[in-house]
C-alpha cells in the first residue's frame, strides 16, 4: 500500500538507479587524510582540505586511485581526461584479446576411408592456422550401439594429427554425439 501512495503500481516500472562514479572525486572523498600525488606537485600526505586546495589551484580534480590504502591514493588530474584514458586502454585490452575460433568436423560411426583423409586434411589446415578443431561422431537412430566404432574412429583422428594438433579432451558421449577436441600445438603468428 506504501508504494502505491508513492505513485509506484504494479504495471510501472521502478525508476532507474543513477550510476554511482568509479572514484570519488574532491569533496566526496571520505578520509581525513590523503597521499597525494600528480604532475608540478610534491608527493606526501596531506590533510583533505589542503589537498583538494591544490587541486583548485590548477583547475584539476582530485580523484581517489587507491581507496584501500592507509592513507588513501589521490592524484590531481582531469577527471574527464583520466575516465577518457581509461576507456581507451579497455578497449585496447579488448581488441588484443585473441578470440578462439573452433571448428566442427562431423563423422558418422561408418565413414569410409576416404571421406576420412578428406576431413583429416581440413583438420590439419585448420591446426596450422592457429584454429582448434572439434570433431564429433554423430550417432543416427540405432547406430548409438556402435559407441565403439566411433570412439575407435576420432582416436585414429587425434593420432593421425598428433603433429600439428595435441589432445585437449579425449572421446566423451554427450547424448547421440561423440566428441574429441584437439588444439594446436603452435599457434600461427
Amino acid at each position: 500500500m506504501a508504494l502505491k501512495k508513492a505513485g509506484f503500481n504494479r504495471g510501472l516500472r521502478m525508476p532507474f538507479k543513477k550510476k554511482e562514479p568509479e572514484h570519488k572525486i574532491n569533496h566526496f572523498i571520505t578520509s581525513s587524510e590523503v597521499r597525494v600525488s600528480g604532475e608540478n606537485i610534491e608527493p606526501g600526505i596531506y590533510p583533505l582540505a589542503k589537498a583538494i586546495e591544490l587541486a583548485e589551484t590548477q583547475s584539476l580534480d582530485l580523484v581517489e586511485i587507491a581507496p584501500k590504502a592507509i592513507p588513501p591514493v589521490c592524484r590531481i588530474i582531469d577527471y574527464s581526461k583520466f575516465l577518457y584514458e581509461q576507456k581507451k586502454k579497455q578497449k585496447e585490452i579488448k581488441a588484443n584479446a585473441k578470440q578462439t575460433v573452433i571448428k566442427d568436423i562431423r563423422f558418422g560411426p561408418n565413414t569410409d576411408d576416404h571421406d576420412f583423409q578428406f576431413k583429416l586434411k581440413h583438420a590439419s589446415s585448420f591446426l596450422e592456422s592457429g584454429e582448434k578443431v572439434r570433431a564429433f561422431v554423430h550417432f543416427k537412430g540405432r547406430s548409438i550401439v556402435y559407441k565403439d566404432r566411433g570412439e575407435i574412429l576420432l582416436l585414429k583422428f587425434a593420432q593421425a594429427l598428433e603433429e600439428i594438433g595435441k589432445v585437449e579432451l579425449l572421446p566423451k558421449l554427450e547424448g547421440k554425439r561423440m566428441f574429441l577436441t584437439l588444439a594446436p600445438k603452435t599457434t600461427k603468428k
